[in-house]
């Protein structure tokens, strides 16, 4: 997978072995369609495009056009991680973000991010299979404790 196939699985919610699956195949959606709003997305953030442009070049409403960005600049957090420990590291942070904005209240809520946290490790195997290393390259970046490493203005309401 290319980069803006790995930012648009990570833009849409696919696991990127699920997004390559659908690679190869002629599958327009996957191939071109979500690539292309990727990069559009790019484009926009880069010279700063008001979410009224965004709205217009995609062809969706304003408040869907800043949801898109905001996932945009997730999912460049993720794929142009450092590398494929520091992916997982942001991956897995954002799942945990979404839980605890979601609820993260019971059992079933628990599995839920529990889930998550799986396909972000199945994300990091794909990582790793594109790069040709073994997880072990990365066991320090995965061990890491900084002293409070939030999400930047996350905690700060």
């Amino acid at each position: 997978m290319d980069r803006l196939q790995l930012l648009a699985a990570e833009l849409f919610g696919y696991s990127f072995a699920n997004y390559e699956e659908h690679l190869g195949i002629g599958n327009e959606r996957y191939e071109r369609l979500m690539p292309e709003t990727a990069e559009t997305l790019e484009t926009a953030e880069h010279e700063g495009w008001s979410a009224f442009k965004i709205a217009e070049e995609l062809d969706v409403d304003v408040e869907r056009a800043e949801q898109l960005l905001v996932a945009f600049e997730r999912a460049r957090d993720v794929v142009d991680a450092e590398n494929p420990a520091e992916a997982f590291r942001h991956g897995v942070r954002f799942a945990i973000m979404d839980a605890l904005d979601d609820g993260l209240d019971g059992p079933e809520a628990l599995e839920n991010l529990v889930t998550q946290i799986c396909f972000r490790a199945a994300d990091l195997a794909v990582l790793l299979e594109q790069v040709g290393e073994p997880l072990s390259r990365y066991s320090r970046h995965l061990r890491r404790e900084p002293n409070v490493e939030y999400y930047e203005g996350y905690f700060d309401e």
